[in-house]
């Protein structure tokens, strides 16, 4: 990989890795759904003008419905539930979890496309995965069941979204999708939170991490996210899954005191074997061609 490749694999290692941490923080004031409506409008106020610039957009309007489509799995619902589980339960928590992704997408490329008879390393993998999911939850439920299950639930919407990009919009501006996504995710949750009830005024740190949630790791990180496929390739890009649950657990332990226990670690270590494990070369290439565009996203 060049220097400018590390430069960029390690920015998006650090920034989509400090999302967990700021809807941590933005849903003490705000509710989930409002700072839904906050990111993706401030992302596409940045986007939409540099897709319309290179020309982007206009070539997705005969693919409008997997579009609404894949807006709707790969952000209006999962950053929602996100923001719901970390209403109950801490971003470390969430973020390990997150990382079951390549596990989900990996049972998805063995049950759909192109179906291939598993191999014992993959099941391995897989099973090795859940007993880590299982270490990282641990006995106790912190926050109840239900912050646990949406936080899965993302996961799976994290793996089923590069799925529709890679079936019905690769050949599409990758940057027009992404504008035009945040942009129509946006205009559905307008009613949704115009209906809801108002609350108080945001505090400044709620403010602080709604900006920074919809500047850098949003507008900011889909540029670096294409530069770095660009210039290290998709199966090198998507490493960066790997990585963040580890960067988000230890900013939420180091800045906001989280709970890591002993099992954490060790789930997390499982996931990331079973990961490695259940991504054999002949799956691994069918999901590499997925990147999970914001794992926090």
């Amino acid at each position: 990989m060049s220097r400018r490749g590390a430069l960029l694999f390690a920015a998006m290692c650090v920034i989509w890795g400090i999302p967990y941490l700021l809807i941590k923080v933005a849903v003490e004031d705000l509710s989930p759904s409002m700072l839904v409506l906050a990111r993706t409008s401030l992302a596409a106020v940045i986007l939409l003008p540099i897709a319309l610039f290179r020309r982007e957009l206009r070539p997705l309007l005969p693919h409008w419905l997997p579009l609404v489509a894949f807006a709707a799995i790969e952000i209006a619902l999962p950053w929602v539930l996100l923001g719901a589980a970390e209403t109950k339960i801490s971003s470390s928590l969430t973020a390990l979890l997150i990382a079951t992704v390549p596990l989900v997408a990996t049972m998805i490329a063995l049950t759909t496309g192109d179906r291939e008879r598993p191999e014992a390393q993959t099941l391995l993998g897989l099973l090795v995965g859940m007993v880590g999911v299982a270490a990282i939850v641990g006995v106790n439920v912190e926050g109840g069941v239900v912050p646990i299950a949406q936080v899965v639930l993302v996961a799976v919407c994290y793996a089923v979204g590069p799925v529709i990009l890679q079936r019905w919009l690769a050949a599409l501006p990758a940057l027009g999708v992404i504008a035009a996504s945040l942009a129509v995710t946006a205009v559905a949750y307008v009613p949704i939170v115009l209906l809801g009830s108002a609350g108080e005024a945001p505090s400044a740190k709620a403010v602080g991490a709604v900006l920074g949630l919809a500047i850098v790791c949003t507008a900011l990180a889909f540029l670096l996210f294409f530069a770095l496929i660009a210039e290290a390739g998709p199966v090198r890009a998507t490493v960066i899954t790997y990585v963040n649950p580890a960067v988000a657990a230890l900013l939420g332990v180091a800045i906001l005191d989280e709970h890591f226990t002993v099992g954490m670690a060790i789930g997390f270590a499982l996931v990331l074997a079973g990961s490695v494990l259940a991504t054999q070369p002949g799956i691994a290439r069918r999901v590499a061609r997925r990147p999970a565009l914001d794992p926090a996203s």
